[in-house]
């Protein structure tokens, strides 16, 4: 049995041409794009009732449900042009991140260094001057499903920018700032409020939203209250109030995957 593997190996090594290889790698390519859309999306709710609908399938052809075998090979003889409906976000902002950098994924560590710390010093400015803020931070999971968008804005991060959005004369100044890799994405968003009934009474609007937001994503918020200037920091449905610049900084760092190593260096050099 092993003999037979290893010469049905060899006769395969031996016919392999260089255009398999390439075949191959392509191939490779696209599955693992289509696994990171997934992961991002947080879209596995959708695929797991496709998988339903096509163990239903299965099963129809089995029991002979006629009429239901019908309806759901109509269905799945239009599976394209429905997965291309319902991932049409995602696939639009695949393809223009392809074109635009098609060979080098991510931004350099230099400019995400830039990022950090125009969102850092935003935040802080913001708390200084007073201003309530909401500032969300997109990881892995796309959040288009969990929140309303306002006003879309794609532009550079800094603060100066951040400071005005949150301004109280703004329009905006009421609603969640989002970041989307290195980029401002939008301002003005309404989050989904927190059902916990164990969060303590007295947090605001902002506070509930920051957490309702992270129990349903991995979203890293801030939240800055205008009544006594402090900063909170919200993951996984948890607050961590009072944060300072450092804990601010060092979140953002390990956020953007930059080594603590790079965050050590950004601290001495202020």
């Amino acid at each position: 049995m092993f003999q037979q593997f290893v010469d049905n190996l060899i006769f395969i090594v031996s016919h392999l041409r260089i255009q398999d290889l390439i075949d191959m790698i392509l191939v490779w390519m696209v599955v693992y794009r289509i696994l990171v859309l997934i992961k991002r999306t947080g879209t596995i709710q959708m695929l797991s009732g496709l998988g339903v609908l096509a163990i239903g399938y299965i099963l129809s052809i089995w029991l002979e449900l006629f009429t239901f075998n019908w309806l759901l090979e109509k269905f799945f003889s239009n599976l394209f042009v429905i997965v291309v409906i319902l991932f049409q976000a995602e696939i639009r902002r695949a393809l223009a991140h392809i074109g635009s950098n098609p060979f080098f994924t991510d931004a350099s560590a230099a400019q995400e260094t830039h990022v950090i710390e125009e969102i850092a010093k935003g935040i802080i400015a913001s708390a200084q001057k007073g201003y309530g803020a909401l500032i969300v931070i997109e990881r892995e999971i796309v959040i288009d499903y969990h929140i309303e968008f306002g006003t879309e804005i794609d532009a550079k991060v800094s603060s100066e920018l951040i400071c005005s959005i949150f301004h109280p004369s703004s329009p905006m100044h009421d609603g969640a700032l989002l970041i989307r890799a290195d980029k401002i994405h939008s301002a003005g968003c309404f989050l989904p409020l927190s059902k916990n009934p164990a969060l303590d009474k007295n947090l605001g609007t902002r506070h509930r939203a920051a957490i309702g937001l992270t129990e349903e994503t991995d979203a890293l918020v801030f939240v800055v209250s205008e009544e006594n200037k402090s900063i909170g920091i919200v993951q996984g449905g948890h607050l961590t109030p009072n944060a300072e610049l450092g804990d601010i900084r060092k979140l953002l760092y390990e956020t953007y995957g930059l080594k603590y190593k790079a965050f050590q260096q950004g601290e001495a050099s202020t």
